[in-house]
This record gives C-alpha cells, sequence and structure tokens, in this order.
C-alpha cells in the first residue's frame, strides 16, 4: 500500500503539470488500451513475418529454410525498430479560438488536446516527437511532452493570423500531422502541403470545426464577424442561405480531402461537440498502421 508521503508527493507532482497536460494524458490512455504498438517492416532485428518472394528482388533476402516446407519461396520481413520523428503542428491562428457555446472547448483547446494526447501515445511507442516551427530538437522524453504543453500554456496568440503551418526543412520520409481548422484558401492549402509532399513526407490532416460552423444553426438576422480582419457580412435573413453553407462546406471538405488522398496522407475530420478520444484513435491508427 502507498505510504502517506508517496500519495502527497504524487498529489504535489499532478498539481504542478498544466491543467492542458492533465486532460491530454487522461485521453491519451483511454487510447492506449485499444491499440497496439507500431509494426512496420524495416531494418530491425526481430522477426515480423514472412512474405512471398516477389519477381525482381534480391535471392538473398530469400530464407531457404522456410521456402524448403513449402513450393513456394518466401522472404522474412523484421519490424521496424528505429525510432521515427512526427513532426506535431496545431493551427495557433484566430479563428481557432471561436466556441459557440460556453459547454464546448474552442478549436484551439481541443486541437491542443489532440496534440499532447498523440505526442504522449508516440512516445510510449518509442517513437521522436517535435514541433513544427519551434527550436526544440526531436525526443521520445516525457519532459518533451511538458515543454510542450508549458509551450501552449504561454502562447495563446489571439491575434495570430498564421492559419498555415510554416516551410520547414524536414528530413525525407518524416510524418507530419496537422491540425487545425483549415479554412484558408485551397491553393493555398495545396501550395502549403505539396511542398512538404515533394520531399516525400507522410502527413496527416485533422480538420477541426465548430458544431455551429458545419451546421449555421442562427436563425433571423444575423452579422458575422471574421476574426482574422476578413471584415463583416450581414444576412437579414441567415436560414435562406443555409443550405448553400451547408453544401459550400461539404464541397470545400470534399476538396481537402482529396487533395489529401493525392498526396498519399490521410484526412479526418472532427467537431468539439465529439469526443476526442475517437478522433485521437482514428488518427493514432491512421499513423501507426500506414492507412489513409
Amino acid at each position: 500500500m502507498p505510504t502517506t508521503k508517496t500519495i502527497h508527493s504524487a498529489e504535489t507532482a499532478a498539481a504542478t503539470l498544466p491543467p492542458l497536460l492533465v486532460e491530454a494524458e487522461r485521453v491519451a490512455a483511454s487510447v492506449a488500451q485499444g491499440v497496439h504498438g507500431r509494426n512496420k517492416t524495416g531494418q530491425g532485428d526481430t522477426f515480423w513475418q514472412f512474405r512471398p518472394y516477389q519477381h525482381g528482388e534480391s535471392t538473398r533476402r530469400i530464407d531457404w529454410r522456410q521456402s524448403a516446407k513449402t513450393q513456394h519461396h518466401f522472404v522474412r520481413e523484421h519490424e521496424w525498430e528505429i525510432a521515427q520523428t512526427v513532426w506535431l503542428w496545431r493551427d495557433p491562428s484566430a479563428s481557432m479560438h471561436y466556441s459557440s457555446a460556453r459547454k464546448l472547448a474552442t478549436k484551439i483547446h481541443r486541437s491542443e488536446v489532440l496534440t499532447l494526447a498523440l505526442a504522449s501515445l508516440l512516445i510510449r511507442a518509442g517513437e521522436q516527437i517535435a514541433l513544427l516551427g519551434e527550436a526544440m530538437p526531436p525526443s521520445s522524453s516525457r519532459a518533451t511532452l511538458h515543454r510542450m504543453a508549458r509551450l501552449f500554456d504561454a502562447n495563446p496568440s489571439d491575434d495570430s493570423l498564421i492559419s498555415l503551418p510554416s516551410h520547414e526543412h524536414l528530413p525525407r520520409h518524416a510524418e507530419l500531422v496537422l491540425i487545425g481548422d483549415f479554412l484558408s484558401p485551397l491553393s493555398d492549402m495545396e501550395e502549403a502541403l505539396k511542398r512538404y509532399s515533394r520531399r516525400h513526407v507522410r502527413g496527416h490532416l485533422v480538420q477541426v470545426l465548430d458544431p455551429a460552423e458545419e451546421s449555421l444553426p442562427f436563425e433571423g438576422r444575423v452579422r458575422f464577424d471574421g476574426l482574422e480582419k476578413e471584415g463583416s457580412v450581414y444576412f437579414g435573413n441567415v436560414g435562406a442561405v443555409r443550405e448553400a453553407y451547408r453544401d459550400r462546406l461539404s464541397s470545400r471538405r470534399l476538396a481537402l480531402s482529396a487533395l489529401a488522398h493525392s498526396l498519399g496522407w490521410s484526412f479526418h475530420c472532427h467537431t468539439t461537440d465529439q469526443s476526442a478520444t475517437s478522433a485521437l484513435l482514428a488518427l493514432y491508427q491512421a499513423i501507426t498502421q500506414g492507412k489513409s
């Protein structure tokens, strides 16, 4: 049984954690119970599986002992045991600070919870993580997770207009996760993503929206003020444009999905009235299983 002193020490340590990280760890823990480690073909020493030999491969890769048991040739594959770096980015722009109801998290809060929870899961799996655009070297240390949380807490940047990831020189074949509302012009999104794709960076997009941005539930006369200096627009009867708005949002989402998949990236949608756990699970599975 833990002593009173031990319990007090644990409670003191937990109290020093940023609330954002506490929430993220709770989400990560619920997902960790139902997922398995990353199995990738690679240069490790641990045997993973046999697979049929393919024409054109070097015959030195054939496992002759296994092949002798059948009339077919088999290749021995191993698990990928070299720690990979996953670069993380969440949209810090002003539009991300929107919430249509007090009981709902802002988009920036949900994005930061997902970013930290994903980082926690990746560290548990032995991966290295890094924040895109920050002078923070890739690491698999939990201290990096704490620095990320404190960085988020220290930089709310309500007036930021940076709604797309900056271009960083990532290693070839790195992995990149981008979380934001992705309401920038589609041409700008395409240019930003293709810069990374040209270096064979594999990526994942998570679009986070408020439910009001999905359904436009407002009635009567409404004035919408842009959060990123777009100005204002007034509708005498907002219900009259609701269907057209939803169609336009759906078309944009389809275009984003098509762009991501054309680059071999995955695309995920999430609204802040949904469980953060389900969004994290889908994203983590896309990363670990290599599915888009």
